[in-house]
C-alpha cells in the first residue's frame, strides 16, 4: 500500500492530536507578553450534530459533565450553517481549566465514535483596545491558526499574521493559509 501512495503522491491526512490543546495556556503567555492579548474566558467546540439517540445521549452527557461544578457555564447554539457550537465560559485567569473543558468535549465526542463530526475548537482572546481574535484548532489537521474578524465579513489579516509569527514556537500552526477558514458568527467573537 505504501508503494502506491508514493507513486500516486498521496499521503495519509494528519491526525488530530487533542493534547496539542494543552499548549494553549503557555501560548497565551506569549500572546500577552508580545501583543497584550489575554483570554476572554470563552472557548467553544464546533461540530456537525449527528442524528440518533447515541449522539443526543453523548451530547447531553458532555453538557452535564461540564455543568456539574455549579452554574450554567456551558451553552449549546446552532449557527446559520447548521453546525452546533458547545460554548464553555470560565474565569479568564483560569485558561487551563477552560482548555481542559474543551479537551473533554473533543475527547468525549471522539471516544463515542463521532470524531468525524468535529470541525474545530476556538479560544477567544482580546486586547485593551477591544480587538478580538480566536485561536482556532482544526480538528482534522491537528493545527492552529488565528481568525480575527472585523465587522460582519472582513478579517484583520495583519493581526492574524502577527499572531502566527508570535506563536510559531508555541503551537503547531497551519502552514497553508488557504486552510485558515473564516468562522463568521462564532460564539464569543
Amino acid at each position: 500500500m505504501g508503494l502506491f501512495k508514493s507513486i500516486f503522491g498521496r499521503s495519509d491526512p494528519p491526525r488530530a492530536n487533542l493534547d496539542n490543546l494543552f499548549a494553549v495556556p503557555s501560548a497565551a503567555i506569549t500572546l500577552e507578553a508580545g501583543a497584550g492579548f489575554t483570554s476572554t474566558g470563552v472557548a467553544s467546540v464546533c461540530y456537525r450534530q449527528a442524528e440518533g439517540g447515541a449522539f443526543a445521549s453523548t451530547q447531553s452527557d458532555i453538557q452535564q459533565l461540564l455543568d456539574a461544578d455549579g452554574g450554567p457555564k456551558v451553552e449549546r447554539t446552532v449557527d446559520d450553517f447548521g453546525y452546533t457550537w458547545l460554548v464553555c465560559r470560565g474565569d479568564p485567569a483560569e485558561l487551563s481549566d477552560l482548555i481542559t473543558d474543551v479537551h473533554a468535549v473533543n475527547s468525549s465526542l471522539e471516544n463515542a465514535g463521532f470524531g468525524p463530526s468535529l470541525l474545530c475548537s476556538l479560544v477567544v482572546f482580546a486586547d485593551a483596545n477591544g480587538r478580538r481574535f480566536a485561536l482556532v484548532y482544526l480538528y482534522k489537521h491537528g493545527t492552529f491558526y488565528p481568525f480575527a474578524p472585523i465587522g460582519k465579513h472582513n478579517r484583520d489579516n495583519a493581526l492574524e499574521l502577527q499572531v502566527r509569527g508570535l506563536l510559531a514556537d508555541d503551537l503547531v500552526i497551519e502552514p497553508e493559509l488557504g486552510q485558515w477558514m473564516a468562522v463568521w458568527g462564532a460564539p464569543g467573537l
